[in-house]
Formats: C-alpha cells, structure tokens, sequence
C-alpha cells in the first residue's frame, strides 16, 4: 500500500490487522470451539498456477467483488471500470438513479470502451468506431449501420453482469445466477451498517477501483487475506497494536460469508506518543454512539473484501491476484460530514500508525510466500485465535471441490 497522507492530494490509508479468537457458538475470547479450527490450506494452493486459474473460474468468477463506493457514481451517466476476476467491468449509474454493470469490451471489435472515471453522459460510445450503447447496455446506433450487412441491435447489446450496493459499497458479480450479497451476508448490515452508506464521503485521492495506482505485495492473494483473518500474531509482529489494542479481549465471529472482528482499545496509555495522544483523541464520526469510541472493528467478505469499521473512518479495501505470487491492494478510506476537528486529528494520527502496521505486514507476507515455496513444506496446525483462518480455507476448498465436482 503506497505511503499517502490523508486529505493531501496523496492520501490513503493503511491497514489495521485483526484477530480471531471466538467461534461462531459464541465462545468467549479464551473458550476454544469444540470442534477447533479447521486446517489451513495445503502449499500448493499458494503457489501452483493451476491452482490460481481454477480460483479465477471458480472463487472470483463467482463471487462479489468490490469495485468502488456509491459516491464514485455520483451523477447518471457516472462511469467506472474495474478488474472482476480476469475481466474488466463498467460500472455506470443510470438514469433513474440506479447501477448497472457491463463487461467493458464493446460488441463490435472488442474496444475497451472506458479507461478512467467519467462524471456523466446519457449513452456509452465506443471510441473506436462509434458503437453507442444506452447506460443500460442496448445498442442503440453504429455509424453507417446500412453498410453492416448483419447488424441485429437487440442481439449485440453489452455482456451483463450483475450489480448490487451493499453497506454503500458496489460490488459486481459475473454470476447471474448469484445469490444477493445482502442475503449472503444477512446479519451483517444491522452489525456494522451504522459505520457506512452511501453518505460517506472519500478523503484522498485513492479509490477502490484504481488497480493500476494500487500497491503490489510479493505474496499470493490468500496470503495477504489469511493475515488479515488473524490476530495470533500480533504479539510478535505489532508492537505498536499490543500497545493500543486489548488482545486478550481481542474477538472473532464467521458467519456463511463473512468474518466479523472487533478488539477494544486499552485503557492503559502507551509508551509511543503517537499512540497515546491517538488514545486520548480517539472519538465517533457523526452516525456512530459512545460504544463505538474505544473499539476497532473489521470485517471480511468472502472472498477478498475487507473492510476497517474504526470510530474516526471507514477504509474499505480488496486483494486482487495479479500473479501467483503477487497481489494488489487497491481501496480508499471513507468519513462522513459534520465530522469534528477532534475526530479528523485522530483520524491523521490512525492512518500513521495503520501505515507502520501495513509495513510490517507487507514484509512478513513476503515472507510466508517465500516459505511456502519450499519444496514438500506443508503448514501445521492452526491456533484457535486462527479459526477464520480456517473458515476461509474450508470456503476455499468447497468452492474448488464444487467446481471439480
């Protein structure tokens, strides 16, 4: 993640890393399940390229994937493109308000048809030969159609995919058939909701669906999601969380389709003057309550969407394979308005420290990468404070085992 200072023209955030203690029974953050965690998934799945192209078909072909936030699509006629699986999809705000996606390849001769953020327009044209489609993705006129001897309109609209707003994220689905993410994730709107929507506003200049101005990790895309799945190791690898964070307190629920995380903050002040006066300034965004003060929350949604709930701004992110070996991490972080000095000064002083933590974690990904590559290695048994990493392993190989099914 690049190194950006927020509400500069190079802001973004960087990442928190949670935990995971407690099962879905509702265990306390001590009581392991009775069944324990799972186990992790075997080497090869981190560095076969087999293995990344049956997930390509099989996980993100069929999964929601976030592309952006409501307030990248603010006017009909807005328009986005963002990598899904191995395809580029255009997002586009209609206009009666709604979304609508697209695979961004126009029918005639295969242009790319929008390569950057576009505020508006009634129609998408294609700038190669002038193809116009309505937001809604029917053809609608090619330039001397008498001259295209089979030109059928009504068969050469747009390939579809499917839309949806959740949280006031957009996420696509290449899947028609899909379920609704709201219904995948029941549960978790009326948990965390209060954090988003379609109101909160973006600080910086980072978006989810820039992949070309994302940061590139040396490690396979599972490997960056598994590290943020646990907190086991943040005794040894952040010293400055143990500092801030309450990890005996630190918890963990995995639901069908999402992991939901949350530790409190200490109480006792921390020896790093950053951390301490973050402590003291720590304070809600407008929409949040005196319970959310003092607690960090995060959430994953299956399989790459993860998703920081903090009390001064919401960060929203995703990791997407670019290699077998490499994964980007586009995203951008979020508040609301009306939001107080004090707020905006704790949200300054998070974002530094997220920076220190998203170093350290960027080295040791690379390191698990490079470890997994050794020839016969397989990984031990997982921690109980790893259960969502084994969460994520089992929807992982289900997802695989369908497919070969």
């Amino acid at each position: 993640m690049q190194r950006r200072a927020p509400e500069t023209p190079q802001a973004e955030p960087g990442r928190g890393t949670p935990g995971a203690a407690p099962g879905r029974d509702g265990s306390g953050p001590h009581t392991p399940r009775r069944d324990g965690p799972g186990p992790a998934l075997s080497a090869r799945h981190y560095t076969d390229p087999d293995a990344s192209a049956a997930e390509m078909r099989h996980v993100f072909a069929k999964a929601w994937q976030l592309v952006c936030h409501e307030s990248d699509l603010p006017n009909p006629g807005a328009r986005i493109a963002a990598a899904v699986a191995d395809r580029e999809v255009l997002v586009v705000r209609t206009e009666a308000g709604g979304l609508a996606a697209h695979l961004n390849v126009c029918r005639h001769r295969g242009t790319r048809l929008v390569t950057s953020p576009e505020p508006g327009g009634k129609a998408i044209r294609c700038p190669y030969h002038g193809w116009t489609y309505r937001l809604d993705g029917s053809l609608v006129g090619a330039p001397e159609a008498r001259q295209i001897p089979r030109l059928d309109k009504p068969r050469l609209g747009l390939f579809p995919a499917r839309v949806e707003s959740f949280l006031g994220f957009v996420f696509v689905n290449l899947d028609m058939d899909a379920v609704p993410l709201a219904k995948q994730c029941a549960g978790l709107a009326e948990e965390v909701g209060h954090y988003a929507g379609p109101d909160l506003v973006p600080v910086g200049r980072s978006r989810i669906h820039d992949l070309a101005g994302a940061e590139v990790q040396e490690a396979n895309w599972k490997v960056a999601v598994d590290n943020y799945l646990e907190g086991y190791h943040v005794p040894v690898a952040h010293p400055g969380l143990m500092r801030l964070l309450d990890y005996q307190n630190y918890t963990c629920r995995t639901e069908e389709s999402y992991a939901l995380f949350a530790s409190p903050l200490r109480d006792k002040p921390s020896s790093n003057w950053a951390e301490r006066l973050y402590q003291r300034l720590a304070a809600p965004m407008p929409g949040l309550g005196e319970a959310d003060r003092r607690v960090w929350r995060y959430a994953v949604i299956y399989p790459n969407t993860l998703i920081d709930l903090y009390p001064d701004h919401v960060l929203a992110w995703t990791a997407i394979p670019t290699a077998v070996d490499r994964v980007a991490v586009p995203g951008a972080f979020y508040t609301r308005r009306g939001t107080s000095l004090r707020t905006r000064l704790a949200r300054r002083l998070n974002i530094h420290i997220g920076w220190i933590t998203n170093d350290e974690d960027a080295e040791l990904v690379a390191r698990v990468q490079k470890g997994l590559s050794t020839p016969g290695f397989e990984p031990g048994p997982l921690s109980h404070r790893e259960s969502a990493v084994g969460w994520f392993a089992a929807r992982i190989r289900a997802d695989l085992d369908a497919a070969e099914r």
